[in-house]
C-alpha cells in the first residue's frame, strides 16, 4: 500500500514560534524511521502545496514501513520542520506527528483494497507557524484513494 500526504495552507519561508528564535529557509520532509536527520523530498515552506508517497505493507490494521514509526497500535509518521542553521546546514525545529491510530478502520480497509491511504492536512497552526504536535481528526482527513 501506498501512504500519499498531502499538505497545503503552508506557513511561508521563515516563521518565529513563541519563545524562539526566528527560523529562515524553512522546509518540511517526511522523518525516516530512527533516522531524524534524513528526510525525505524536504520540500519549501512557501510552497503553494507539498506531497509525499510513502511505500508501506499493512498486515491486518498494521502499518509498516522505512517512515512508519512506532510500535504496532501507535504507528505514526514524523513530518519535520527544518530551518538553515548559521553554517547553511538544514536543523530540526519542530515535527509534526500524523498518527495512522487516528485513520478509521472502514477507511485503512478501503486504502488496504486501492492501494491508497491518503492524508490531507494544512501545514499552518492558528498562529501562522508550522503545525507542530500530535495532528488529530479534524485538522487531518484519511481517505482511501485511488
Amino acid at each position: 500500500m501506498l501512504i500519499r500526504i498531502v499538505g497545503t495552507r503552508m506557513p511561508g519561508s521563515s516563521c518565529r514560534p513563541v519563545g524562539a528564535p526566528r527560523y529562515t529557509d524553512i522546509h518540511v520532509g517526511v522523518q525516516r524511521k530512527n533516522r531524524p536527520r534524513e528526510l525525505l523530498d524536504p520540500q519549501p515552506g512557501d510552497a503553494e502545496s507539498v506531497g509525499w508517497t510513502l511505500d508501506c505493507t499493512v498486515d491486518g490494521t498494521d502499518v509498516r514501513g522505512p517512515h512508519v514509526q512506532g510500535r504496532p497500535g501507535e504507528r505514526f509518521v514524523y513530518l519535520s520542520w527544518t530551518a538553515a542553521g548559521e553554517d547553511g546546514t538544514p536543523t530540526m525545529f519542530r515535527r509534526a506527528k500524523l498518527m495512522l491510530a487516528d485513520v478509521p478502520a472502514d477507511v485503512l480497509a478501503a486504502a488496504t483494497i486501492s492501494g491508497v491511504l491518503e492524508a490531507r492536512l494544512g501545514l499552518t497552526d492558528a498562529t501562522g507557524n508550522p503545525v507542530c504536535a500530535r495532528v488529530t481528526p479534524p485538522a487531518i482527513a484519511w481517505t482511501a484513494g485511488a
